[in-house]
């Protein structure tokens, strides 16, 4: 009987989340175009998927740490080439490997969600993670592998050039903003992440990752999630989805 009390409660507070992220919000004004305003040179868009899709080649070949002998598939991302937001988590999980493609399990789900609550659509930002491949049993990332595999990443945003970095969960936070902060500490507000020398500082927001937001319900959990992005939609300049009819 508890038990079926616990599965009872999982599903109500799925709905719940999932009302609250994508039921009821209205997008009032212009419709959001993915591409960056000074940017709209659609070879330069090519070069850039051109660019992408090598690094992608280069991840699926790669064995420079021991997750490359007992991956499934290599993941190493997916999206818009000049996308304006790009969303950064941890390491793919059993659904990702099974798949090769990012976010695709119940933390991915909730991640369109919340991206369709932004009022964007999936293809319209880029998604990856700080690793390629899966650790067993969804471990967190060893030193080693980091080290090993984060040169694709940061490949990765210097093509894409975001304007800003969503990082989802504490690894992904303090591997890109190097530091031993708790996501606590860090969510809320704006850092910076430096894609290289002479190159400008991208604005970087930390925030709880999707499959953290899962195992620790409650509305105050989403509630931070949801302010962490109407101050990325802000910063962006885009509207900010409001309570209303559809």
């Amino acid at each position: 009987m508890e038990k079926d009390v616990d599965i009872t409660k999982a599903v109500r507070q799925h709905s719940e989340m999932d009302e609250f992220f994508t039921g009821g919000f209205a997008i009032k004004g212009q419709k959001v175009i993915p591409e960056k305003a000074n940017q709209e040179d659609s070879a330069a868009v090519a070069e850039a998927a051109k660019g992408l899709e090598r690094i992608a080649d280069e991840v699926r070949r790669c064995r420079e740490c021991g997750l490359g002998s007992i991956r499934t598939n290599a993941v190493p991302g997916e999206g818009h080439p000049n996308a304006r937001i790009m969303f950064v988590g941890e390491a793919p999980g059993a659904d990702e490997d099974a798949q090769g493609r990012p976010f695709v399990g119940r933390a991915g789900k909730l991640l369109d969600k919340i991206i369709a609550a932004c009022g964007l659509k999936r293809s319209d930002v880029f998604i990856g993670n700080i690793l390629k491949c899966r650790p067993p049993e969804n471990r967190d990332p060893r030193a080693d592998e980091i080290i090993s595999c984060f040169p694709y990443l940061q490949s990765q945003i210097e093509i894409i050039n975001p304007e800003i970095i969503v990082a989802l969960g504490a690894p992904a936070s303090k591997t890109l903003l190097n530091t031993n902060k708790s996501i606590g500490q860090l969510r809320g507000q704006f850092h910076e992440y430096y894609a290289g020398l002479g190159r400008a500082p991208i604005k970087l927001m930390p925030t709880y990752h999707t499959a953290y937001l899962l195992r620790n319900y409650s509305p105050e959990n989403r509630q931070r999630v949801w302010e962490d992005m109407k101050k990325v939609l802000a910063e962006l300049g885009l509207e900010i989805p409001v309570r209303g009819k559809k």
